[in-house]
């Protein structure tokens, strides 16, 4: 018994087949004729010396052959589909897909996207705004900007900017609430994107880090960062802003931090992409322009008291 394989167009068909369990489904997906899937099918049969299907009035279904067969079929088609994107999308240096958060793409990406696009022109800029775990090849994403501990095994990872939180407010409501402790009578705003931290940065933390024992009960609650930041824009209340949601607005003035201190987190914004892949040239360019554009707002970090979350001591 010899193990060379039969033609791929059989196998293929074969897989396809097996997956529908339906001829003409299958040969709809293939862009051929029944008969000729079936003649397929037929010459892989007689390669193998068994029957594959069982043929019914109006239906098929897979002998024991078959049902062996199947499942190393579909995952060898899925490895090879795989394969061959990554291959064919190396020849590409015009397109780059992205894909963020929703929150950090509406309040740090999008803003900026204009002096990208002046600066790298010949580059086609996608986005998925999304925080579901995708994966490179088969969602075909280039390059994951997402936040958390990590790590990130198997690929990329370049880790941006530290993160932190302080109060954000409107420069108006600044006026009405100059110190920490006028904080107790003002409209406090939750973030609750981040309540998965730990140790947890909340209000509570951040009131201790300042020598305050006061935990807020009331207040707005945001599933979503960026909308916490535009309600703070609007004059709603004040929030404790996260480095990438704010810093933007604290650099040109729409919003301020009175406070000057930040509690410093453990999680970060990484930079991911597949092991090799930063290289490319339109990922490489997309990487060094998102370093650029942190260091153009460095210097808010600088005025800030930035305390590391683990140093704050619980009650």
């Amino acid at each position: 018994m010899t193990d060379r394989l039969p033609p791929l167009t059989a196998l293929r068909a074969f897989e396809v087949a097996a997956r529908h369990m339906s001829f003409a489904l299958a040969a709809s997906e293939l862009n051929v004729t029944p008969a000729a899937l079936s003649f397929q099918i037929k010459s892989l049969e007689e390669h193998l010396g068994k029957p594959l299907f069982v043929r019914l009035n109006r239906a098929v279904k897979l002998t024991e052959a078959g049902r062996m067969l199947a499942p190393g079929a579909s995952a060898g088609f899925t490895e090879l589909t795989k394969a061959w994107r990554m291959t064919r999308r190396l020849q590409d240096n015009a397109t780059l897909t992205v894909t963020a958060g929703p929150a950090f793409t509406a309040k740090w990406l999008a803003p900026r996207l204009y002096e990208f696009a002046r600066a790298q022109p010949d580059i086609d800029l996608r986005f998925t705004a999304s925080l579901r775990l995708m994966d490179f090849v088969q969602d075909e994403i280039d390059v994951a900007i997402r936040f958390g501990n990590g790590p990130d095994p198997g690929l990329y990872s370049r880790p941006l900017r530290q993160e932190w939180v302080t109060p954000v407010m409107s420069p108006e409501m600044a006026a009405q609430y100059p110190t920490p402790s006028s904080l107790r009578n003002a409209p406090l705003m939750f973030d609750n994107s981040i309540n998965f931290l730990d140790p947890p940065c909340d209000w509570t933390t951040w009131f201790r880090a300042v020598g305050m024992d006061y935990t807020p009960t009331h207040g707005a609650h945001f599933s979503q960062a960026d909308h916490a930041v535009d309600a703070a824009l609007a004059g709603a209340g004040i929030v404790l802003g996260r480095r990438a949601m704010v810093i933007k607005d604290l650099h040109e003035g729409r919003l301020v931090a009175p406070y000057k201190v930040a509690l410093g987190l453990k999680a970060h914004f990484r930079f991911l992409c597949p092991l090799g892949a930063e290289t490319r040239p339109q990922i490489a360019a997309f990487e060094k322009w998102i370093l650029d554009e942190i260091d153009k707002t460095a210097s808010v970090s600088d005025t800030l008291q930035i305390i590391p979350i683990e140093n704050v001591s619980t009650p």
